[in-house]
């Protein structure tokens, strides 16, 4: 691939679909990224598995083991440091980790919203789509931004919006949307392996 390789670690909670999504993309020659390390906030996140089977190596951090966001945020970012990355990516991690100096625009999280709507502490997974749909929302979608001290209050990177059907269950609206997750996270990662995307305050301007 002639294009430079983002060198990242990865973020999971859970399922590490978005994982196994960059995974294969990578693996492909489709998406630039050498995935260095994935870090899980849960010794049970079956996205673990996708790591291993393409032998990438993995740390576990248990927020509970840590006696403050800052000493939680502290450990992963060690973590990051020492496997020497580019960029943290956030993908379905749940934990709230304050982003230290050094990473200030190198850490990027998707969200499936599109904020600031139907987002925050608490908002992830179904539980957005169900809001959503409660809401009578006729528009969602999925956000990728960088990630500051806050849960989705960076400055954003690229929105991709998915329309919501009158027939539509938590579960459909949540398949369409990851659907464009799919697509959107990867391109945002190709912009910034391109050198593309700069951020200016909370304006990111990409080209």
């Amino acid at each position: 691939m002639s294009r430079p390789l983002l060198r990242v670690a990865v973020l999971i909670s859970g399922s590490g679909r978005t994982l196994k999504n960059f995974i294969d993309l990578a693996a492909a020659e489709q998406l630039p990224l050498d995935i260095r390390l994935v870090i899980s906030s849960s010794p049970q996140a079956s996205g673990l598995q996708h790591a291993a089977e393409a032998n990438i190596s993995t740390q576990v951090f248990r927020r509970r083991e840590a006696a403050s966001d800052a000493d939680y945020g502290a450990k992963i970012f060690d973590a990051c440091r020492a496997a020497d990355v580019d960029f943290v990516l956030m993908a379905g991690f749940l934990k709230l980790v304050p982003v230290p100096d050094d990473f200030a625009g190198r850490v990027l999280n998707i969200h499936p919203s599109l904020i600031p709507a139907f987002c925050g502490h608490g908002m992830y997974g179904h539980r957005v789509h169900q809001a959503v749909l409660e809401y009578g929302a006729k528009l969602t979608g999925c956000t990728i931004h960088f990630v500051d001290s806050e849960f989705d209050t960076g400055p954003i990177i690229w929105q991709q919006p998915v329309p919501v059907f009158d027939d539509d269950t938590a579960e459909t609206l949540a398949s369409r949307v990851f659907q464009a997750e799919k697509e959107a996270y990867p391109h945002v990662l190709k912009l910034l392996a391109a050198g593309k995307i700069k951020l200016d305050g909370r304006r990111v301007n990409i080209g």
